[in-house]
């Protein structure tokens, strides 16, 4: 058994074997937000206090007021996208700790939900107790008004003899919302994340459409560049259509998933089949056909019942084989709040990431994206999706968004067994995916991979062969995925593709350590690395640690050449005697960054602890890479490879 797995069983039977979880002192004393030995696991679970909601007791407020009311602004008929403005007023004593959840559906349980800490596990920290029964989907402090704590804005409840007797305070804080299907509330909460109290839920507030089409992407089906599939959401079970070109139609297929299809285990249930839960709607995908490469077309999505998207262009990708591509290229995206809230994962990087890239995308020619693993970062709390996609549609509806499955969205396969999940099929037992197991990724991002949780396949666009990975499955000799990578590098025409790009989760080289959390699987560098080589892989890009990193021509920790500068001081590897991949890591485009060493290894040629993306462009000789900051647009490390 491995080392890995045998230590999690271990950790289950500790945390099940608990007699008595509900602590027995002053209730009101603070609640720990996680247990200690967890402190080396916050970087890599983002940790916060409003992340461990779930895991604390709901007390009774100590001071509580009959004048509390909640108002919204607007109150009903919201549409796709919107911020609204929550008051609460009647407070009479305002506080620091005083805060406000977004609830949805508006008829979640909100009340307390006491079980065995074990069962919250898959959260990422440990804690004494849950706090509702449903996980809010976002959270904010009141004091964001600038005078609440003041009470600049108040109103006299009672009075006598023109003397004011009671004085309540008010507040007003914006959240920023999406058509998420169902209907959305607001609840007020005292004494903070630590040992709060429900003082009061608002009223339902209901979007105007609930079926409306939402957040097309695009992605390439094969290697022609003559077919795009679109795939958008809705809150309606009918097939819809996609209506592209000169007057062209395509119907939708539609599927979803459901809380049944969630990873889980009687013992340990996780967080997307329980109270991470969020429906996903519908998922509609349709195919257009008839296209040509590198062609500009407009499509719009929907069905005259639901209503129809608004009119998008996009591009087809060049056809594999032909002389050209330009490519962005990164991992470990998600999303961050674009309001003032707390949420469950916040990756702060992600907005203005998405943003460069939209930036670049329309002032300059880009025919595809490859986005490397961990995704959007929801994790088992479901309704992130949702605000994953309204931020990305603007950049993934108008090219081919290909990606590669990571640990955040894929851990274990068989749903609904008491004691399966560690030995279930992933190549790591580890609660990274909060129950998801790839049917969520697999659903919201069909690409033309094998089969069914078979997250591996290969495409050809311009003169590049991509050859994409999973790192979370078995990779070692002789299974499945290895035989396949073995087959599709050795099958490569460098004739037609002069280039191969080999691309999966989990990196093979990081000058981030880790001690036993390491992002550097020896079993995976043993059994994938000498198949780099000897496919002649120009070029291996990785995620899953958080930053950028480049390599030497690098081969079993050695540098097998260097790149020569060019006439303009670029760093340039010649590959017309080859010798080696050069490998990136590209973990850098939204979650909190990892700080580099001080002492790197010699390998190590290029470090920035920055958040950005990599544009390549490749020519039938040359790949040219550049690493972008998002936030200065300025190119921070850039390298050629050459051959002739």
């Amino acid at each position: 058994m491995d080392r890995i797995i045998f230590g999690f069983v271990v950790l289950i039977l500790a945390l099940t074997s608990s007699t008595s979880l509900r602590p027995t002192s002053d209730p009101f004393r603070p609640l720990p937000a996680r247990d200690d030995l967890l402190k080396e696991y916050q970087n890599y679970t983002a940790i916060s206090k409003f992340r461990t909601i779930n895991r604390q007791e709901l007390i009774k407020c100590p001071i509580e007021s009959p004048y509390i009311e909640i108002t919204t602004s607007p109150d009903s008929d919201l549409p796709d996208e919107v911020n609204i403005t929550v008051t609460v007023s009647g407070v009479i004593v305002p506080a620091s700790s005083d805060w406000v959840a977004m609830i949805t559906p508006a008829t979640a349980d909100v009340n307390s939900c006491p079980t065995t800490k074990a069962q919250y596990v898959q959260t990422g920290d440990l804690a004494n107790l849950p706090l509702l029964c449903h996980y809010p989907v976002k959270a904010q402090y009141l004091s964001e008004d600038p005078d609440y704590l003041s009470c600049k804005k108040s109103e006299c409840k009672k009075s006598v003899g023109g003397v004011c007797l009671v004085k309540t305070c008010s507040a007003s804080i914006t959240f920023h919302a999406v058509n998420m299907r169902t209907n959305i509330s607001f609840a007020f909460f005292a004494l903070g994340f630590d040992t709060p109290c429900l003082l009061k839920m608002g009223p339902t507030i209901k979007f105007a459409n609930p079926s409306s089409p939402l957040y097309a992407h695009l992605s390439s089906i094969d290697s022609t560049g003559t077919s795009m599939r679109v795939t958008w959401i809705s809150g309606d079970n009918q097939p819809q259509q996609v209506k592209y070109g000169n007057g062209q139609t395509q119907t939708s297929d539609v599927t979803t998933f459901t809380q049944k299809d969630m990873c889980t285990t009687k013992l340990l249930p996780s967080p997307a089949s329980d109270f991470g839960w969020h429906d996903p709607g519908y998922i509609h995908t349709a195919v257009m056909t008839g296209l040509q490469p590198l062609m500009k077309y407009s499509y719009m999505y929907g069905s005259d019942s639901v209503g129809w998207s608004n009119q998008i262009q996009f591009q087809t990708p060049p056809a594999g084989g032909s002389d050209e591509l330009t490519f962005l290229a990164f991992g470990d995206m998600g999303k961050a709040p674009l309001d003032k809230s707390l949420e469950h994962y916040i990756n702060p990087g992600a907005p203005s990431v998405i943003q460069a890239m939209t930036d670049a995308v329309t002032s300059s020619p880009v025919d595809c994206v490859m986005h490397i693993g961990d995704i959007s970062y929801a994790t088992g709390f479901m309704g992130e999706w949702d605000f994953f996609f309204a931020l990305l549609y603007k950049l993934a509806s108008r090219l081919s968004y290909m990606s590669g499955i990571g640990n955040h969205e894929r851990y274990n396969v068989q749903p609904q067994s008491s004691m399966d999940y560690p030995f279930s099929g992933s190549i790591y037992i580890t609660p990274d995916s909060g129950g998801e197991c790839g049917v969520a990724y697999e659903t919201y991002f069909p690409l033309p991979t094998p089969a069914k949780d078979k997250p591996w396949y290969s495409i050809e666009l311009g003169p590049v062969h991509f050859t994409i990975i999973s790192t979370e499955h078995d990779f070692r000799v002789g299974t499945e995925q290895y035989k396949w990578m073995q087959s599709d590098m050795a099958s490569v025409n460098r004739s037609t593709t002069p280039w191969l790009i080999f691309m999966g989760h989990r990196p093979m080289y990081t000058s981030i350590k880790g001690g036993p959390l390491s992002s550097v699987d020896p079993r995976f560098v043993a059994a994938v690395e000498p198949l780099l080589k000897d496919n002649r892989v120009d070029l291996a890009l990785f995620g899953h640690v958080h930053n950028y990193e480049r390599t030497c021509a690098i081969y079993q920790g050695n540098c097998l050449a260097m790149p020569k500068k060019d006439s303009n001081g670029v760093d340039t590897y010649d590959f017309s005697n080859y010798s080696a991949p050069v490998q990136v890591v590209l973990g850098m485009a939204g979650f909190v960054l990892d700080p580099f060493t001080s002492n790197p290894d010699a390998w190590s040629l290029v470090r920035i602890s920055e958040f950005g993306y990599t544009k390549t462009h490749a020519t039938r000789t040359e790949l040219a890479f550049e690493f972008v900051n998002a936030n200065t647009r300025q190119v921070q490390d850039s390298f050629r490879i050459t051959k002739s």
